[in-house]
């Protein structure tokens, strides 16, 4: 059993496989590589962000700050807990940053350009009228237990979602954040959120456009260009009001570190290749520069 946040519940799954399974983690990191048994897993969440209590996912940071995952079925737990208790000590920065990253997995796994299905499709709208209905009060009022829960409860489902239908590019450009500078991962992904969205607009416009009423009821009806801006104004304005930093320099990030953020971006092919619009070295070099100093997104 493992109680703890994104990263703890991941080095369970792989510990409980390790244990059990004659298998080296540097053999089996990638897809479906890992195919021995494992120790019976329970997993319980004290935050609402990975959703890594149902996805058959572990991310790890390798001696060469490099983020490599393990995705298998086998590494999918045999029950999840769901106890809003165990979220009560969240701190308002964690909260944010974690449900932020909970709405991106919804979010990529709806417009996943591989795997986008019916049913991972309902997943992440159920998820994302969650979240984003709870965000702001938990990040303002973190004793409210019912919103806690609704919160949990829309990262599992987004944890599905993504499970069936893969992330994209924001966690692409996200990983050498968080590997490089430490930065927890859902703060990474927040960072290179509005930039991604943007840049994803042209190719993912009747998605976003979809998704809007979850987040602004009064654009139903809209056109479709109109909608789809006003879904990514939205979660800028989530990103505003839950007060999660808005730029790379916050974080230690200067202009000199573009460079090798890119390039480490442009490694992880597992997950560029479900972005909606393909991502090349001068795209990502692009994104990291726009969230640097943050204004863009700030007037998104």
């Amino acid at each position: 059993m493992s109680i703890g946040g994104g990263s703890a519940l991941d080095t369970a799954k792989l510990v409980a496989y390790l244990a059990r399974s004659d298998d080296r983690l540097d053999d089996i990191y990638g897809v479906g590589l890992a195919k021995g048994q494992r120790l019976p897993l329970l997993l319980a969440p004290t935050t609402a962000g990975t959703g890594s209590e149902v996805t058959p996912i572990a991310i790890v940071t390798t001696p060469t700050t490099e983020k490599k995952g393990v995705v298998s079925a086998k590494l999918l737990p045999d029950w999840a807990i769901l106890d809003p208790e165990l979220t009560l000590g969240l701190p308002p920065h964690v909260t944010a940053a974690t449900g932020i990253d909970a709405m991106v997995h919804a979010i990529e796994a709806y417009t996943s350009r591989h795997k986008k299905n019916p049913i991972s499709d309902q997943f992440a709208r159920q998820a994302l009228a969650l979240l984003s209905a709870n965000i702001r009060e938990v990040c303002q009022n973190g004793s409210n237990l019912v919103a806690r829960g609704n919160m949990l409860l829309g990262s599992m489902l987004a944890g599905m979602a993504f499970a069936n239908a893969p992330v994209a590019a924001v966690h692409a450009l996200a990983y050498p954040i968080g590997a490089i500078f430490h930065v927890p991962h859902g703060l990474s992904n927040a960072l290179v959120l509005m930039g991604v969205l943007r840049f994803n607009l042209p190719e993912a416009p009747a998605l976003y456009a979809e998704l809007a009423p979850i987040l602004e009821p009064g654009t139903q009806g809209l056109p479709t260009p109109e909608r789809a801006q006003a879904f990514v104004e939205a979660l800028a304005g989530i990103c505003r009001d839950c007060k999660v930093p808005a730029s790379l320099a916050e974080v230690g990030v200067t202009e000199a570190d573009l460079t090798r953020l890119a390039q480490d971006a442009m490694k992880q092919t597992r997950l560029l290749v479900n972005n909606p619009r393909e991502v090349t070295y001068q795209d990502a070099y692009a994104i990291y520069s726009e969230a640097l100093d943050g204004k863009k997104r700030q007037a998104a």
